[in-house]
């Protein structure tokens, strides 16, 4: 298994190095098996998902990630990005440009604009993108090196067993939001807060659409890799979640092993 893990939580402790951040927080998950770390940096208008308020990386931590063989996920999520924009962060994509580091995307003009000016990061369409039937895969692993599943097609069961491309796909460890939200409009206003030109509302859809939630839903992940899948994506502690309901096809019978 290979796991790219969230760095945000180091933002509460900025001083605190790399190697004790993941045994601390992500006790469970050998270092060995963190492919890459994504949390903020320095400011960019391109970051989506969260909003940047400071960075959760310093250099020291880069500088950390990369002689532990682990390299830097850079979330690029927003949704709203023009070429001239894209050229005044230039030299911030120059700055991680190496081999094996990623950056996270939901705009096809930027991936495609990535692609070409900086080859060695990987591609990865974002869960924001809801790729979430055949027909959207098959578009986006013609742009993308990988692409984030929805937290829900976890278990379409069915539907990953017919994937044949299992290398190229990303798949959560658990969820929270992703699969609590059908709505998921906070993603915008997150875009649009980052542009930093005065935007400052966030927008949730949960005090206006009441819902029942699930809470944090932790995966089978054994279950995933017997069927080829060995990319994982964790943004919080496995400690902090609890095991998902029964889903078909003994989902609920293997445990996991990390």
């Amino acid at each position: 298994m290979q796991f790219t893990i969230s760095g945000r939580e180091k933002a509460f402790n900025i001083d605190e190095s790399i190697e004790s951040y993941l045994t601390r927080v992500y006790t469970h998950v050998p270092i060995e098996q963190v492919e890459s770390i994504f949390a903020f940096t320095e400011r960019s208008t391109l970051y989506g998902g969260r909003p940047f308020n400071r960075p959760q990386l310093l250099k020291k931590d880069i500088e950390s990630m990369y002689e532990l063989g682990i390299g830097y996920r850079i979330p690029l999520t927003n949704n709203f990005v023009t070429r001239a924009e894209y050229e005044t962060n230039i030299c911030f994509l120059e700055k991680y440009h190496r081999a094996g580091n990623s950056v996270i995307l939901v705009n096809d003009d930027l991936a495609k604009w990535i692609h070409e000016d900086f080859p060695k990061y990987r591609i990865e369409a974002s869960i924001i993108k809801n790729i979430d039937n055949s027909r959207r895969l098959d578009k986006a692993l013609e742009i993308y090196d990988t692409v984030v599943l929805p937290t829900s097609l976890n278990e379409k069961i069915d539907f990953l067993d017919k994937i044949e491309c299992k290398q190229r796909i990303t798949l959560f460890a658990f969820a929270g939001c992703g699969i609590n939200c059908p709505s998921k409009i906070c993603y915008p206003s997150m875009s649009k807060f980052n542009k930093y030109n005065g935007h400052t509302q966030i927008d949730c859809s949960q005090p206006t659409k009441k819902r029942e939630s699930r809470g944090k839903v932790k995966f089978d992940l054994d279950l995933y890799t017997q069927m080829g899948f060995h990319r994982f994506k964790m943004i919080e502690p496995l400690a902090v979640v609890r095991r998902q309901p029964a889903v078909r096809r003994s989902i609920n019978t293997i445990k996991t092993k990390i």
